[in-house]
Formats: structure tokens, sequence, C-alpha cells
């Protein structure tokens, strides 16, 4: 596998996990959200799946943190680590609008990024 297809596999798993937890929260309230601990357990997974993808990118090409400076690559992985390391203390809010707010914006970055001729380039 080229250096490019590890890329944009990688692009694609980021993409996917964060369309996946648009998913699970379209049409459900916050109040919906915060009492369905299985919708919570698979958005947080969805964040850890979007972290280590990133994670892979950072480690394989490590100049992309500087060539795409507008993608949270240092949040993504702080979320990550508060999912991973302190989950009973996450603050389903701040998930909630991240997944609201934050993940639409990352999955126009990743396929911006996955499709540059769209942008002119």
């Amino acid at each position: 596998m080229t250096p490019e297809e590890r890329l944009l596999d990688n692009l694609i798993d980021m993409e996917e996990a964060a369309t996946e937890a648009i998913g699970f929260l379209d049409g459900v309230s916050f109040e919906a959200f915060q009492s369905d601990v299985l919708r919570q357990h698979a958005v947080a997974m969805t964040f850890v799946l979007v972290a280590a993808a990133a994670a892979r990118i950072q480690a394989r090409f490590p100049d992309i943190t500087s060539e795409q400076p507008e993608i949270a690559w240092a949040k993504m992985r702080g979320l990550r680590n508060l999912v991973v390391h302190e989950y009973d203390r996450l603050d389903w809010q701040i998930i909630w609008d991240t997944v609201q707010s934050d993940l639409p914006k990352l999955v126009r970055q990743i396929d911006q990024l996955r499709h540059p001729h769209i942008q002119g380039e």
C-alpha cells in the first residue's frame, strides 16, 4: 500500500466514525442522549476511533499538523484521552456540542482533503 493510500484509508476511517457519531444523535434531544447510556457509549467509541485514525495519520505523516492546522488534531487526541482514561467524568453536554458543531466541520475538512479538486486546487 502506498503512503497516499494509507493516508486516504485513515482519512476515511476518521470521516466514517465522525459521521456515525452525527448519525447516532440525529433527531435525538440532549435530554434523551443524557439518559441513554447505550447511545453515550456508542458516541464515545466514535471519538476513540476518530482519534486513533488521526494518531496514525500524524505518526506516518508528521507534517500534517502544520500543513492542515485547521483540523483540531490536538483536541481529537485530548478528547480520546478523556474518553479512555476518565470516562466516568465526561461532560455529556460537551460531547453533545462537539457532535453537533465540531464533527460536521471535521467531516467537511476531511472531505476537502480527500477531494482537493473540488476546491479548485
